[in-house]
């Protein structure tokens, strides 16, 4: 069993049942190519038993003096079967390789398509670091395994398995010295994976969590300098470090015992066939080709069992990282997979809400809000409100603890994505542009768009001279050294792509904070006029976005306090009135 709490907001990790299941449907999707792949080292492996068996014949025909003719045929078939064996083994290697970069392929798309259809909540209660390390680390890892370790697993298997057989087929008694002798590798390879697993778990718990401290260091190193964090995030570092480290110690004293094991007890058994092949000869029992023979295909066996025990080590980190990337398949996705719930019409309402977060106290505690189609709704109130957290359950980011957030009747949280992009749209103030050129983070939000259509959009937002003013326009680089945008940019982009989008419902949560006051007037009163019809909910500190404002709705400590027109609730002299002649007697 192994999932991660829910509590801490890390990804679920796959459990061992589940990572058998995902490596046989990988292999069953290809499984013409890993046959051939089976085929081909079942042949080199075949190849490579005759030479012992071939050399045994020499002494056998030398000690009862036969001719030089005898020794160079055998000795020519000796030589015949290692250039096969060479050959055969480096054709499977291909043919592994090859299957391995298809699967890794696999793998990969597997885990884009996952990761975009985590919802963003979940993301971020996960953290970058979680997510950042199992699509680097964790899915190289795997990578390395399918290419280099999973081949080279495949050809030690099947030659070791055939060594053993001969040796077994040459003197059934010496076969069985040599598989007791293997009994102290059995034991300690037991020992190995009954904690392999769990320990390199448990490194990649830490790694992540190494990643998403550095990550959320790197983030907010502003914040870290201005409030001065840094004893404390350094402090918080040293201690993620701290527990990775005694993580790699642990897995790294679990080889320091197994590896030695192994390397004593590979002599064990050939000295087994040795002295008990020995006795057997000098009684007359056995033939020195024999015991020749047998002890030098255990002596060959030593090899690919060597691969095979380094490759497992190795499987066990890779396994513990494809748990890790398979993990995402156990994570909640963006929209039920069943029959979603079809909006009757374009009517927001919000029941009885109430929205805890895991980590802190409950930040909603029972707001009612019906918002009409077609109707701009401000929402204002002092930072800590609740209004960031309401856009985020009005967009659907977010399910309510309790209550109920429906539009046209139908759950906001419960609707397929699709469904939802066309019903809702939340823009933050938090913006990024995509690496790529302008007309690329345009395109994403409607992909079948002309550059009429485009510049139509740049255009509303206010962002149409700055774009004409680059070099290549639509064309240009952007998201990059090359061409990298402001803040204010940035946000206009986002607009643009709101408007191509074009959805029913548009949440505003401060998306014009990183805007002068003259643009952010203009961009909102473009946003207005293009969404006319439209129904826009503006999340904001400025209140001239309450002054245009059908309605405006009053948020303090999680409750909604106050509702009504601009002037209704000015002349009410509450706290809407007395935000307004603040902000008012600021501004003038």
């Amino acid at each position: 069993m192994s999932v991660v709490e829910g509590s801490s907001g890390r990804l679920p990790v796959a459990g061992a049942a589940e990572v058998r299941r995902a490596a046989v449907r990988l292999v069953r999707a290809d499984g013409r190519a890993f046959v051939r792949v089976l085929a081909l080292n079942v042949l080199a492996a075949g190849a490579g038993l005759a030479g012992p068996w071939l050399l045994g014949r020499i002494i056998d025909e030398v000690r009862a003096g036969h001719g030089v003719g005898a020794v160079d045929r055998l000795a020519s078939g000796i030589l015949v079967c290692a250039a096969a064996q060479l050959l055969l083994a480096r054709w499977a290697r291909y043919a592994g390789h090859r299957f391995g970069e298809r699967t890794l392929a696999r793998v990969r798309e597997e885990f884009v398509e996952r990761t975009l259809a985590l919802p963003a909540s979940v993301v971020e209660r996960a953290g970058v670091g979680d997510l950042t390390t199992r699509g680097t680390a964790d899915v190289a890892a795997v990578g390395t395994t399918l290419r280099d370790a999973g081949p080279e697993l495949l050809v030690c298997a099947v030659q070791a398995l055939f060594t053993l057989a001969a040796v077994c087929l040459i003197d059934p008694l010496l076969g069985a010295v040599g598989v007791v002798g293997l009994t102290p590798i059995w034991c300690a390879l037991r020992w190995y994976l009954r904690r392999a697993r769990s320990g390199y778990l448990d490194q990649g718990a830490a790694d992540s969590e190494v990643a998403e401290i550095v990550a959320s260091t790197a983030a907010g190193a502003r914040t870290v300098e201005a409030f001065r964090l840094a004893e404390r995030r350094t402090a918080a570092s040293g201690d993620a470090l701290g527990v990775s480290r005694r993580t790699r110690l642990h897995t790294l004293y679990l080889r320091s015992v197994f590896f030695p094991v192994i390397e004593v007890s590979y002599a064990l058994p050939v000295a087994g066939v040795l002295l008990l092949g020995g006795a057997l000869h000098a009684r007359g029992a056995m033939s020195l080709g024999t015991v020749v023979a047998a002890a030098l295909y255990l002596r060959q066996f030593t090899e690919p069992l060597d691969q095979i025990l380094v490759r497992v080590e190795q499987l066990q980190s890779s396994g513990a990282s494809f748990a890790r990337v398979e993990g995402l398949a156990r994570a909640p996705r963006s929209g039920p997979d069943g029959d979603a719930p079809t909006p009757a019409d374009d009517r927001i309402d919000v029941t009885g809400v109430r929205y805890a977060y895991e980590r802190g106290g409950e930040v909603l505690r029972g707001v009612d809000l019906t918002v009409r189609p077609g109707e701009r709704l401000a929402v204002v109130g002092p930072s800590g409100a609740g209004k960031s957290t309401l856009s985020r359950l009005l967009a659907g980011v977010d399910a309510p603890s309790a209550g109920t957030v429906t539009v046209g009747g139908a759950p906001v949280a419960e609707l397929a994505p699709e469904t939802l992009r066309r019903q809702v749209v939340l823009v933050t103030q938090e913006h990024h542009v995509f690496l790529g050129t302008v007309r690329d983070n345009l395109l994403i939000a409607e992909p079948a768009a002309s550059d009429e259509e485009l510049w139509a959009a740049l255009a509303a937002v206010g962002a149409a001279d700055w774009v004409r003013e680059l070099p290549g326009a639509l064309a240009a680089e952007v998201g990059s050294d090359r061409g990298r945008t402001d803040g204010s940019q940035a946000q206009q982009l986002a607009l643009a792509r709101v408007v191509l989008a074009d959805p029913h419902t548009l949440i505003l949560d401060e998306a014009t904070a990183l805007l002068d006051p003259a643009t952010a007037r203009h961009t909102e009163r473009a946003l207005a006029a293009v969404l006319r019809g439209r129904t826009v909910i503006a999340i904001a500190h400025r209140l001239h976005t309450a002054h245009d404002a059908d309605r405006v709705a009053v948020m303090e400590d999680g409750l909604l306090t106050e509702l009504g027109t601009h002037e209704e609730l000015v002349a009410a002299e509450g706290a809407y009135a007395a935000l307004w002649r603040t902000w008012h007697g600021t501004s003038a």
